[in-house]
């Protein structure tokens, strides 16, 4: 799909590439076609010129938009793989996850480069971090290069003979996900891999020629472009967001759970289909999204190591009444499984070829406990979230599903440690904005007194903590403050 969407590129260069949004909402045309194109032709050359080619890997230090695909689409036509370095990561994972991938050449835009000179405040107030430019090995700046920053990549002027496309399979993507500061994981994506898994989110999305979609991510931007959709990167402030929604009108919509709470919160309106993943999403948040316009409400389930793997749409999650979390049956393609101690596991095409450093394996080992029911995956928390309160093993990912009740944004189930080697249970219940407290304790009644033995000790409402780019929440710090909370005998039960 990649070399699909190069040549979709130059068939129409004029038209309208990725969009962004101005502070009223109105949309901006931030890239054309044919200047997308011809950005990712100079970084093509620029590369080759430095001797990236078949089997190199490059790091990637960008921030989403038409720059980081330009790099991307030049990184593939070499035949190289993208080793995806996130800015916010902090130095010490970043410094870990480089010594794994070990990169010919890094890439770094100036605001991933702020924190290794001339504006370390600004970089600290933006959550970026990458170590000194000296650790990194070599690297160069893409896009404008300030004060401090590293030696531009020279994209020239002239028109240098572009090296033919190489083809065939091999690495694609390097993308790191969870894993110990000390012990990154690193997810192997090969050329196949990247381009079954857009495949999927095509058929899924169905993008129009010409129809707007909304969405950041790398997986919505390809397969979006390579149909002739201009894209739209989400504005970062609900507001904006919400405005932007009610002037671009998009056929299709992709936020994360975050996202899709704040612009609600800040009264926006959705046309067309809306999809959200990355993140649990409640039959509740899936149901509001369908009240506030949307034809259709789609929860994603997807892994780093399987992007898409099935989907669900508000109603019929909505209508399920089982325990566990409904995400929905296999896209095409998937195969799933439940392994020993129910946990799910999945394969396809889609499926990442190994992790970084270890050989490849037929099946992904989600580390999601699930069943399957009616053709259906159900999921029943992770495993490693497990609670153990007594002789008694609970699940949180089993009871949470029931305890969205509306007014509810967000609900966890954490052990916090009772100090005998033993754990209590705590419901942390995140409120909408404009929810009765009262009230809430009241409607959640019925969902806890359905949970038998597994009924949490203490029940608090506070805002739950999110972490990561995709803000999800973040189980060991919604632990900390459920800790705090009851040792002050601030939550009830």
């Amino acid at each position: 799909m990649l070399d699909a969407l190069a040549r979709a590129l130059r068939a129409d260069p004029g038209g309208p590439a990725v969009l962004g949004a101005t502070r009223t909402g109105a949309v901006r045309v931030r890239a054309s076609r044919g200047e997308l194109a011809d950005l990712a032709d100079r970084y093509t050359g620029a590369l080759h010129a430095r001797g990236v080619g078949r089997g190199g890997t490059v790091g990637v230090a960008v921030r989403p938009g038409p720059r980081a695909l330009a790099v991307l689409l030049a990184v593939h036509r070499l035949g190289a793989r993208a080793a995806v370095l996130d800015p916010g990561a902090g130095p010490d994972v970043l410094r870990a996850r480089l010594a794994l991938a070990r990169p010919d050449l890094v890439l770094a835009d100036a605001s991933a480069q702020a924190v290794a000179g001339w504006a370390r405040p600004l970089a600290r107030r933006a959550r970026l971090a990458l170590p000194e430019l000296a650790e990194l090995g070599p690297v160069a700046t893409v896009g404008r290069r300030l004060p401090g920053c590293a030696p531009a990549l020279d994209t020239g002027g002239g028109t240098a003979v572009l090296p033919r496309p190489v083809d065939g399979d091999g690495d694609a993507v390097i993308v790191f996900t969870s894993g110990t500061t000390a012990r990154p994981r690193a997810v192997v994506h090969t050329r196949s891999s990247l381009a079954a898994g857009m495949a999927t989110v095509a058929e899924l999305v169905r993008p129009e020629p010409g129809g707007p979609v909304l969405g950041g991510t790398f997986f919505v931007l390809v397969p979006s472009l390579a149909s002739g959709a201009p894209v739209a990167l989400p504005a970062r402030s609900p507001r904006v967001l919400a405005r932007q929604l009610r002037r671009l009108g998009p056929r299709s919509t992709y936020l994360t759970p975050p996202q899709l709470r704040a612009a609600l919160a800040a009264g926006a309106r959705f046309t067309g289909r809306v999809w959200t993943g990355s993140a649990p999403a409640s039959a509740d948040l899936l149901t509001r999204v369908r009240a506030a316009g949307a034809e259709e409400a789609w929860g994603v389930y997807a892994l780093t190591e399987l992007f898409p793997a099935a989907a669900v749409e508000a109603a019929e999650k909505a209508a399920f009444s089982g325990d566990g979390d409904l995400v929905g049956a296999p896209l095409p393609g998937v195969s799933a499984e439940v392994g020993a101690g129910s946990e799910l596991l999945l394969s396809g095409p889609a499926a990442r070829d190994r992790y970084l450093g270890q050989l490849p394996r037929p099946w992904v080992a989600t580390g999601d406990r699930a069943r399957i029911e009616d053709g259906r995956i159900v999921l029943a928390g992770r495993c490693k979230d497990m609670v153990l309160r007594g002789a008694e093993n609970i699940y949180p990912g089993l009871y949470e599903p029931a305890l969205h009740v509306p007014g509810v944004e967000l609900a966890l189930l954490v052990g916090v440690p009772a100090g005998d080697g033993d754990e209590r249970l705590a419901a942390v219940v995140q409120p909408a904005p404009g929810t009765d407290p009262a009230r809430l304790r009241a409607a959640l009644e019925e969902p806890l007194g359905r949970m038998g033995s597994a009924r949490p000790d203490a029940v608090v409402l506070a805002d739950i903590p999110l972490s990561g780019r995709s803000r999800k929440p973040d189980r060991a710090a919604t632990a900390r403050l459920a800790a705090a909370r009851m040792s002050k005998g601030r939550a009830g039960t």
